[in-house]
């Protein structure tokens, strides 16, 4: 059969929420799980389509297809609703299957109330989905709809039915590898989470185990989509750190293979120690992110995140460490927040010192325990996501909190931060190995542009941003001579009008990397600046090709 497999847009804009755009990786397992046993099948990622009629209808109306899969979470549900009526307007025929996070939790609450979705798979979609896709080819009967683990669907009666869950695929190894048909950079080495937050579905989704690909498999994906062209990777497991021996495998593997690759993980502070960070920094790994949620041992055991203040002050010290990017998640406006408990998170800012943060207000999902004690104090059923909302966040069913109470706690949370941005980028002391000194090198330049010419440049509450990147630029260079950090010290003279000490650095940075255009095109605008044309001249002429330097060699010679 053929089959489109949709992401929908968000009620609202997702402002910097980069983590929700591209397509969920379940839809490219799925997608090459079907292909494996002989469909056909096709992506579209409509996250950003949110009031374009005209690409919808492009999207959904200039394909062939009897099935379309749309993958949701709870805030993009009215989203997939109107391309479940989109596609049944263009097609009555087309199937609609609703799957992913926000259709498990709430599969009865779509079929009872939407009749244009005619399908639900919960959990694990794989099995599930091509288990319906060959009983649609079969008719469809309600006997054999009615065997197919996973699935929620309406009887002969018109009632939302549940079949029991399906059972976890045990050997994910035996899974198609995705890569051999797509192209992506968000990628996952397991699949589940041991923990179990309050404010998290994962648990209850993935039942609190933990599945995982082994090494080999992993790192050959990563491989096929580094020979395509991919070099940054999101690596999206809950814990990627939570099994030392594997991530250790995984990370000399991609060592031994020369990946040149750069990623993302998330990683759980009482799951990191120096042999893993250390493996981590020389795979690639340039970020991790920690959920540390709050600073206050009340809240965070609310939250049930079992966690210590030194589990936090460890990781984060040995993540500095080792050169690798810490960024902290927060969570604010939960029960028991206050004066108090907000001091104690900007206390514990000030000293694990963060190289990034994000802030969010608690937010009540279905599938959380949260959810379960919200429907029940207040009497409620799943009927409330009738309401043109994304979510609900807690103040607001707290009598004792307000918006404003809420916004000052965000406020203060990330006044903190910015303030101490630029003492805790600059006070970075990293690893002295001297494999890792490149590695350094590149990590202080990298970062040194986020405040020049990164978000952090384009941030006002951020103080002291020219200073600090001069620091870490002449810090990278210190550790090994970094082409980057060369080329934006040279770049932020310029911009400061120092030219004398743009013209300096950039000649120490010509006596490595002599052939590069970006580091000759600076140095001929930085003698321009001082009025010595025939040198500049000299330096832009080395690539008269250049678009860079077109412009640049017109001033010279009409000045000569």
């Amino acid at each position: 059969m053929k089959i489109l497999l949709a992401y929908p847009y968000f009620l609202q804009d997702r402002g910097e929420d980069y983590d929700v755009r591209p397509l969920p990786i379940g839809l490219y397992y799925i997608g090459a799980y079907l292909i494996e046993h002989g469909h056909q099948v096709s992506l579209v990622n409509l996250y950003d389509a949110r009031g374009d009629s005209d690409r919808l209808r492009q999207a959904l109306g200039g394909r062939d297809y009897s099935i379309l899969g749309v993958s949701l979470f709870n805030g993009n549900r009215f989203g997939a609703l109107d391309l479940a009526r989109l596609a049944k307007e263009l097609d009555p025929k087309v199937k609609v299957v609703f799957g992913g996070v926000g259709a498990t939790f709430l599969w009865e609450f779509f079929l009872k109330h939407y009749k244009e979705v005619d399908y639900i798979i919960r959990g694990e979609g794989e099995k599930t989905f091509l288990e319906l896709v060959e009983a649609m080819e079969g008719g469809a009967r309600q006997d054999m709809l009615s065997s197919i683990p996973g699935l929620a669907f309406r009887d002969q009666k018109n009632r939302p039915i549940c079949n029991p869950d399906r059972p976890f695929i045990e050997d994910l190894d035996a899974l198609p590898d995705p890569s051999q048909y797509f192209t992506f950079q968000h990628v996952v080495s397991s699949r589940g989470c041991p923990w179990n937050c309050t404010f998290c579905g994962s648990p209850r989704f993935w039942k609190r185990k933990v599945r995982y690909h082994s090494p080999r498999y992993f790192v050959d994906q990563l491989e096929r989509l580094y020979r395509k062209g991919v070099t940054f990777f999101y690596v999206s497991d809950d814990t990627f750190t939570f099994k030392k021996g594997r991530v250790i495998d995984i990370c000399k593997e991609i060592v031994r293979r020369s990946l040149g690759i750069s990623w993302y993980a998330i990683s759980r502070v009482n799951c990191v120690d120096e042999e893993i960070l250390y493996w981590m920094k020389r795979a690639g790994c340039i970020q991790i992110s920690y959920g540390v949620e709050s600073g206050s041992k009340k809240v965070r055991d609310f939250f049930n995140k079992k966690i210590t203040d030194e589990d936090i002050k460890n990781a984060f010290s040995l993540t500095r460490r080792f050169g690798i990017l810490p960024r902290a998640y927060f969570i604010y406006g939960a029960p028991g927040d206050g004066r108090s408990s907000i001091q104690d998170t900007v206390d514990l800012i000030n000293e694990i010192r963060p190289l990034s943060m994000v802030s969010y207000i608690l937010d009540i999902y279905p599938g959380t325990r949260l959810y379960d004690i919200f429907l029940k104090k207040h009497k409620l059923t799943d009927d409330i996501w009738l309401d043109q909302v994304e979510d609900i966040m807690y103040f607001e069913t707290d009598p004792r909190m307000t918006k404003d109470m809420v916004l000052n706690m965000g406020r203060r949370i990330k006044g903190a931060f910015y303030k101490g941005l630029p003492d805790f980028a600059t006070s970075l002391e990293l690893e002295e190995k001297e494999e890792l000194l490149p590695l350094h090198a590149s990590y202080l330049a990298r970062l040194a542009m986020t405040f020049t010419h990164g978000d952090y440049s384009r941030n006002d509450l951020i103080p002291k941003k020219n200073e600090t990147a001069e620091t870490l630029f002449k810090k990278a260079i210190g550790y090994w001579p970094n082409h980057d950090a060369y080329l934006g010290l040279g770049i932020l003279y310029q911009r400061l009008r120092e030219f004398d000490s743009s013209i300096a650095i950039l000649k120490e940075g010509l006596g490595h990397f002599p052939g590069s255009e970006d580091l000759n095109v600076c140095m001929g605008i930085s003698l321009m600046n001082k009025g010595q044309f025939r040198s500049a001249l000299g330096y832009l002429e080395r690539f008269p090709g250049s678009s860079k330097a077109r412009r640049f060699l017109e001033i010279c010679r009409s000045r000569i």
